[in-house]
């Protein structure tokens, strides 16, 4: 795919819409190519997917790419929730007819989403506050009161088990992606300044040790999230990408994420919004 050639030659970090959305796309893909993480669909395997594949993922992610641009573009132009959530369902349609009906992206048209539509407006007005920060100013209250879906599984976990999902994460401003993932990523890159894939892979362990993931509580249950923080948990203490033979081990936990149908999707989000956020923030 030759994705990290095509991120470091990235424009600065004042893009205008249509870069911004490419940029969103290429994020989704950068979270794919990235192995191992745990029960997640790779470049190198399937994960615990029987139905997705990178390529799937990819193609996905292209047909997302214009209602990412759109989104940004809305932001720019002062879009309330109303018009972003039109633009989402539009974007949710393009992705299901590109993967013939699999839902690939839905939590990343949102979190992603709302980010572009953050540094858009940001542009636009000028101002120096995090991309999160202002997804909660604007648009916070509208997204815990605005509708809920009933057919996502992230959805009915979060209803389940008392989970915040994606809606309580983004009214917050991503908490998980400013406080827990991006310093996981700095950090990371200390650990290992020359390997961007490693600096991804610790980045989305620290995402599944913290986050109550509610796509892991879907396919697992509560047992099946406290298997998958801790074996990530267990991967961070023994040293993460920092430690001899860290592939390996990563390797290990990854198969047995595959064996027990654990897929940390919210946390390959999360991952996704963390680049975005880490090329764009000051």
């Amino acid at each position: 795919m030759n994705v990290a050639l095509r991120w470091q030659s990235q424009p600065g970090r004042a893009l205008h819409a249509e870069q911004l959305g490419h940029l969103a796309s290429l994020c989704l893909k950068l979270e794919v190519e990235s192995y191992p993480k745990p029960g997640l669909v790779s470049h190198i395997d399937n994960g615990a997917h029987r139905d997705m594949d990178a390529g799937l993922l990819c193609r996905s992610a292209d047909a997302l790419t214009p209602f990412f641009c759109d989104l940004a573009a809305a932001g720019a132009e002062g879009a309330g929730m109303n018009r972003l959530r039109a633009i989402g369902v539009a974007a949710e349609r393009a992705m299901l007819a590109a993967t013939f009906g699999i839902n690939t992206h839905r939590g990343a048209i949102f979190g992603l989403g709302l980010l572009c539509a953050a540094a858009g407006y940001r542009n636009a007005v000028g101002i120096r506050k995090s991309l999160g920060r202002l997804v909660s100013e604007r648009w916070g209250e509208d997204i815990l009161s605005g509708p809920v879906s009933l057919r996502s599984h992230g959805a009915v976990a979060a209803r389940r088990y008392g989970a915040g999902g994606a809606r309580g994460e983004a009214a917050h401003g991503f908490p998980s992606v400013y406080d827990l993932a991006l310093p996981a990523l700095h950090a990371a890159r200390k650990l290992a300044p020359h390997d961007e894939e490693a600096v991804r892979i610790q980045t989305c362990m620290t995402l599944i040790a913290d986050v109550n993931d509610t796509n892991l509580l879907h396919r697992g249950g509560s047992e099946g999230l406290r298997f998958a923080q801790a074996s990530a948990s267990a991967f961070l203490g023994a040293g993460g990408v920092g430690s001899p033979g860290w592939r390996s081990r990563a390797a290990d936990i990854h198969q047995a994420f595959v064996a027990r149908n654990l897929s940390p999707g919210g946390s390959a989000d999360l991952l996704a919004m963390t680049l975005f956020v880490d090329r764009l923030e000051v």
